[in-house]
Formats: C-alpha cells, sequence, structure tokens
C-alpha cells in the first residue's frame, strides 16, 4: 500500500506545501519481505525496471518513470565523463573511478597513484574524510593512529579522477564540486546523454558532488549502454563507445576494486560477470554484456533485498543464469537470525517473481 504521507523525490519546496497533490507520490509495490518465523516482519516497497539491450521496458513495478536520485549508481556514467574528458583510465584506476570502495590498503593504493598521475595529494580531494567501510582496514587505520582521512572515504576515487579530468583540461580545481563548474556540466551532459533524459533536478551527494535525478528507466538504460558498449552488436550498430568499454572490461576484470572482498556489488560482479553498482539510499543497477539491465529503488533506504530484486529481475527475463543468482543470493543476502541461528528469511516479493507489473495503491 503506497504512504501517500510522506513526499518522495519531489523539489524541496513541495515537501512544504500542505496542498502538495498525491500525485507527486510515485506508486510502489512490495519488492521484498523479512520473514522471521511465520510472519512477514517487514516489507520493503519501491520501483523496479528491466530494459532490454535496444533500451524498450521489459519489466515495470511501480512508477519506475519516476525522479530518483542514482546516488553512486551515477559513478558509472561519472567515470565514462572523466574519460571522455581526456583522462586515460584503465585496469584499477578506471574502477576506481566508478568505486564506493571499502577503503581497504588496495583500494587507498590505487587512489593514490591516481592523485599521484597529477601532481595532487591527499588533501586536494574534495570528498569529507571518513573512516574505511572495511572494518579490518579501519582497526588498522586506528591502531595506526590515522584519523577519518578523505583517501579513505568511499568516493576518493571519484574524486582524485575529477581532479584529473580538471588537470587536463586546464578547469579549476578549486569549486570542482559546484554544479556550473565546467567538469559538472560536462558530467551532468554524460548522464544526460547516456540516460536518454534531462536532469530533473540537481542535489548534493553525501561526497559532496552534484547528484542529478533521472528516473529508474534512465538509469537502467545507462547502465545497459556502458554494459554492452564493448561487445559484437555495439560495434555492428555503430554504436560502440571506446571509454565505456573499457569501463566495463576494467570492472569485470577487478571486480575487487567496485567495492571490496565479500562485499556485494564485488560478489555481483565476479560471480556474474557483469557491471553492477549500488548507490545509497536504496538504489541498485546491473547490466549484462548483452545490454539488459535492471534498476532499483527502495524506498525506505535499505539496501538490505536491493540485490535479491535486481538478480530474480535479471532472471526473470532470462538475462542471469538461475544457479549462478542462487550463489549471489545467498552470499549477500543478511541472514535473518535468532540466538545466532537462522531463524527467518529475506526474499523477494511475489511481483518480482510472478512478473506481476501492477502498482499498489
Amino acid at each position: 500500500m503506497t504512504d501517500r504521507s510522506v513526499p518522495f523525490a519531489v523539489p524541496a519546496a513541495a515537501q512544504d506545501d500542505e496542498a502538495m497533490p498525491a500525485a507527486a507520490v510515485p506508486d510502489v509495490v512490495d519488492l521484498a519481505y523479512v520473514e522471521r518465523g511465520s510472519l512477514v516482519e517487514s516489507r520493503h516497497l519501491g520501483m523496479a525496471v528491466v530494459t532490454a539491450p535496444d533500451g524498450t521496458v521489459l519489466r515495470e513495478l511501480g512508477d519506475a518513470g519516476a525522479a530518483v536520485f542514482g546516488r553512486s549508481s551515477l559513478k558509472l556514467f561519472q567515470a565514462v565523463a572523466v574519460m571522455r574528458a581526456g583522462v586515460a583510465l584503465s585496469g584499477e584506476q578506471a574502477v576506481l573511478a566508478t568505486a564506493s570502495h571499502a577503503g581497504t590498503t588496495e583500494h587507498v593504493r590505487v587512489v593514490r597513484d591516481m592523485l599521484a598521475r597529477g601532481g595532487f595529494g591527499d588533501d586536494d580531494l574534495g570528498c569529507p574524510a571518513e573512516w574505511p567501510i572495511d572494518r579490518a582496514a579501519m582497526l588498522e587505520a586506528r591502531d595506526a593512529g590515522h584519523a577519518e582521512r578523505r583517501v579513505t572515504m568511499n568516493c576518493s576515487g571519484k574524486h582524485a579522477a575529477f581532479l584529473l579530468a580538471c588537470q587536463a583540461n586546464g578547469w579549476s580545481t578549486t569549486g570542482y564540486l559546484e554544479p556550473m563548474h565546467p567538469l559538472q556540466q560536462h558530467v551532468r551532459a554524460t548522464i544526460e546523454e547516456l540516460t536518454g533524459e534531462t536532469a530533473s533536478a540537481v542535489a548534493v551527494d553525501g561526497c559532496g558532488a552534484p547528484v542529478f535525478a533521472t528516473s529508474l528507466v534512465g538509469l537502467a538504460r545507462g547502465t545497459g549502454r556502458v554494459a554492452a558498449a564493448g561487445t559484437a552488436a555495439a560495434a555492428d550498430t555503430q554504436k560502440r563507445d571506446v571509454d565505456a568499454a573499457a569501463l566495463a572490461a576494467a570492472i569485470i576484470e577487478h571486480p575487487w576494486a567496485i567495492d571490496g572482498p565479500g562485499r556485494g556489488n564485488t560478489v555481483l560482479v565476479d560471480t556474474l560477470g557483469i557491471v553492477a553498482k549500488w548507490g545509497a539510499e536504496g538504489v541498485m543497477v546491473a547490466g549484462t554484456a548483452d545490454g539488459t539491465a535492471v534498476a532499483v529503488k527502495i524506498v525506505d533506504g535499505s539496501h538490505r533485498a536491493s540485490i535479491l530484486v535486481a538478480v530474480e529481475l535479471l532472471v526473470s527475463v532470462g538475462a542471469v543464469d538461475r544457479a549462478a543468482a542462487d550463489d549471489v543470493i545467498a552470499a549477500v543476502t543478511p541472514p535473518v537470525l535468532g540466538g545466532g541461528r537462522p531463524a527467518g528469511r529475506v526474499r523477494a516479493a511475489p511481483a518480482v517473481l510472478a512478473g506481476a507489473t501492477s502498482t499498489a495503491h
């Protein structure tokens, strides 16, 4: 059931308007259930879409045309923008440009290599200082006497790539996060090209960079374009994007770099060989080599079921093998425990599994 009492993905000014029309709130459906014993203890509602290689919609659950902030799922497009701006990124550095990394020693090494290319240091990064996401790396940093650092913030690779793009084009590195800075205007144009949509809103992401709103349909289409950019089909139709192709190949070759060993995105890429990226507040995108793609938004902002839902939707259209999908789901879906033992499960809702496309009202 849609809760229309709380505005979702609408302009801030409208949120203060008591007369805001209910139509501003998108329709959502149950995407996943959390069961404990014989009861459904929690429900994850949201929207989702699967697009075909040609961009047509194969499945839609809820209002996939509603505006959402893709958050870090946009890093796929931001990295392509940097590469199109003349920065030659390959291998691990290309992946770190699109990563939400765990802050391990290896992640930090690659980010520092990127900074060194332009003569930059940690303090040139515009992202906030944070502890590593990886617990072992966080404890190691603390024991070594470090405080929170910019270089261990999960978006530091993207920011290092931004600095390199500014240097390559003679753009000021001061204020490179401002929406009207030439870099961010270039990033916006790239996002709009890849998604096929005009950004409907702009705000500030957690790392300080502009974040542009698109629909889930646009996110899926853009992800599919990146994932399939290097395929023979893309070359045959003269749609090959050299930079997107290089990025997709790097992600497949170095899955550890996009997230971290044992973490969700890394497991998904490593097991299924597809391009995948989640974003804050329950956003998840993934694309297969043929360009089939999925985009998911869990409206409570949780990631507990985002990969589960995305993978099940790809299975439902025949884009992902059932057995391999089960391996991913088992590895990344948090268990429901009681006394340290299994006491329930997280499972996809019938709308996801049965191919239903109706919305909740």
